[in-house]
């Protein structure tokens, strides 16, 4: 098992929102290319967990798809999705440019 996320994304409709959990964990959204534009993560604050999270993003545009990943580790798996994204392209997605977190260095295989 690596550390990628690398489930296949399902497309971010309302009907197949309804079948993920209320449930905390990690998301990532991709565009219409099938590249991440966003990670995020349904922590202890969320309203209905992933599902909650997800649906706040059903209007938002140049948005297609999503996978999830339940953990209750949110905010370190968040960071650790985050880290890996950016070791791959060299900085953090647009949607993401205001995390308000230092990240350190990750080198993956």
């Amino acid at each position: 098992m690596g550390i990628r996320l690398d489930k296949p994304f399902l497309p971010l409709r309302e009907d197949v929102i309804k079948t993920v959990q209320a449930q905390l964990g990690v998301y990532q959204l991709a565009n219409e290319s099938g590249e991440v534009c966003y990670i995020g993560c349904a922590d202890a604050r969320s309203l209905f967990g992933l599902r909650g999270e997800l649906e706040q993003h059903l209007e938002d545009p140049g948005v297609s798809g999503f996978r999830v990943e339940v953990t209750t580790a949110y905010h370190t798996r968040r960071q650790e999705l985050l880290m890996l994204y950016q070791a791959d392209h060299g900085e953090l997605s647009v949607r993401n440019k205001d995390y308000p977190f230092q990240l350190v260095r990750l080198s993956p295989a």
